[in-house]
């Protein structure tokens, strides 16, 4: 398992994706604990671009719950109908909001993000497992690039489930 993550020294992401793939992959590897897995991407995530807030929400109870995650604390409880993470659900597609001000039904769980890209994991038989959720403190700081990258990412989450 791999205790330190080397990241380029670039503003480059798809080549940080990129590099950060393999080594999510290693970290992931041979531990089957889906708490720790997730804990340890979310870490990853964050270390390597300095994401505002990056975690899990599980599908548990008929909505989404706060799962593993890094930054401030967060929304714990989710309506499948709500928010941007509840439309990743309901989606079940990736969502790039460039200014969360103008997404109708947006939740506030601080008032510091300004943009976010939510993307859904999917078990086996195809239902949404779980969406990772990753908010900036700057607007429009996402692009096609985090969303290969981050689904790229999650598709070796799913192989886990």
């Amino acid at each position: 398992m791999a205790e330190t993550l080397t990241i380029p020294t670039t503003t480059d992401r798809a080549a940080i994706y990129e590099a950060l793939y393999p080594q999510i992959a290693a970290l992931i590897e041979d531990e089957s604990d889906l708490t720790a897995n997730l804990a340890n991407v979310a870490a990853a995530l964050k270390e390597a671009f300095g994401f505002f807030w990056v975690g899990f929400y599980i599908t548990k109870e008929g909505q989404l719950v706060l799962g593993p995650f890094q930054g401030p604390i967060a929304c714990t409880r989710i309506p499948f109908h709500k928010g941007v993470c509840g439309a990743c659900y309901t989606r079940r597609e990736t969502i790039i909001v460039p200014d969360v001000e103008a997404f109708p039904g947006h939740i506030a769980c601080s008032s510091a993000s300004r943009s976010e890209i939510v993307v859904p994991v999917f078990h086996r038989n195809g239902t949404v497992a779980m969406v990772l959720d990753v908010d900036s403190d700057q607007l429009d700081d996402f692009s096609e690039a985090d969303a290969e990258g981050l689904e790229r990412i999650m598709r070796l989450l799913e192989r886990k489930l």
